[in-house]
């Protein structure tokens, strides 16, 4: 028989939850000294700090008892606004609309660089950004996606008005579900396409399209960051300690990726955080610069927050200067001397993969769709 339950008095309630760590303040919401943090994630590629981070323990090594929650973009976004996650790694420009809009969150330190593209139908008339005037840009699913926002701010550095709903339009966007941009192309809908990583390798490698702006290589865009760590703004008010801590560990996570990208993949991979093979998750995965870094991050929430501005991302009363620093967010012992002094293991076997050309890539992936891409293409 079961023994009676005993009865539970206040005060044993109360002992019970500060023995389970949940009372004053040790569980996420009930305080500002927490130490138990939800750090969410999407399943992407480039999330592997987050993933690394977990399971080598650099989380726990500052403190924290860290739970992985999956999510969604639009939940992940509100998420972090409300409190509800205490962290993630996301790309800059999809952050700063909706720190425009009064979302609580706040950049704190740079991951990886970008796989964000323009690229012009091969065959064409189009020679440089500036022949887009008129024509017909294909991007992945809606306005508003990564490689849209990039695109954006590429056409308007060249002196083509990007908005959809200016009259005349300057240039026309179609929205198309990821896989669909080359039969977009090939059919001739569309001129040109704004992608990301795997989708303009494998476009380049079926030799379908050429590059006319690429986020990792033209200046000024490959200096920049395209995905940063970043936590709410309760965090950051409540217990900003926590926030550095957990930001310290995803930058740790970011520097073990830069060793170890194919251990990272891998790992990724075997722990289910990701649906791709190790093969694939590893090729994409080495295609991104992990560079941890502060100063720069902050460069480049500014220059981001300065070319929405001007490709009209953003409403005509902001000051793009003041959103930057609105979104930034400096945390004590988060700095860049703290990571260049960052040491990391390096796995055996687990340094960056025999890269494919354009064209063994696209192969790679035909008849294997699993969505392996880094962060730009599932939004």
């Amino acid at each position: 028989m079961r023994a009676p339950t005993p009865r539970r008095t206040p005060l044993v309630l109360v002992a019970s939850l500060l023995a389970a760590g949940c009372f004053a303040s040790l569980s996420p919401g009930c305080g500002s000294g927490s130490n138990q943090l939800k750090v969410a994630y999407l399943g992407l590629t480039c999330e592997a700090p987050i993933f690394v981070a977990q399971e080598k323990g650099f989380f726990k090594e500052e403190g924290l008892d860290v739970q992985l929650v999956a999510t969604d973009w639009d939940r992940l976004r509100e998420g972090l606004g409300t409190g509800r996650f205490d962290a993630n790694h996301t790309l800059i420009m999809y952050l700063l609309k909706p720190i425009e809009n009064g979302t609580d969150l706040k950049i704190t330190g740079g991951i990886h660089t970008g796989c964000l593209r323009l690229q012009k139908a091969v065959g064409s008339d189009i020679k440089t950004v500036k022949d887009l005037k008129g024509k017909k840009i294909g991007i992945p699913t809606h306005l508003g996606s990564p490689p849209y926002l990039f695109a954006s701010r590429v056409l308007a550095a060249n002196g083509i008005d990007p908005r959809p709903d200016k009259e005349p339009k300057e240039v026309e966007w179609i929205a198309f579900p990821p896989s669909e941009l080359e039969l977009a192309l090939k059919d001739k809908r569309v001129d040109a396409v704004a992608t990301s990583d795997p989708i303009g390798t494998i476009l380049i490698g079926k030799n379908l399209v050429e590059v006319l702006a690429d986020q990792a290589v033209d200046a000024p865009y490959s200096e920049e960051y395209c995905c940063a760590a970043v936590v709410s703004g309760k965090l950051a008010r409540d217990n900003p300690k926590a926030a550095a801590r957990v930001t310290r560990a995803l930058l740790k996570g970011a520097k073990w990726v830069n060793e170890n990208p194919t251990a990272a993949a891998n790992l990724s991979v075997e722990k289910k955080y990701i649906a791709s093979t190790a093969e694939i998750n590893a090729q994409a995965l080495s295609k991104l610069r992990y560079i941890p870094g502060v100063s720069r991050c902050r460069e480049s929430v500014e220059q981001a927050a300065k070319d929405m501005k001007k490709a009209h991302l953003l409403k005509d009363d902001t000051d793009p200067e003041e959103l930057a620093k609105r979104a930034w967010l400096d945390l004590d012992g988060v700095t860049d001397e703290w990571v260049e002094g960052l040491k990391v293991e390096k796995v055996a076997g687990g340094g960056p993969p025999k890269l494919l050309d354009p064209a063994g890539f696209a192969a790679l992936f035909e008849g294997r769709r699993s969505c392996c891409a880094c962060c730009c293409l599932s939004e």
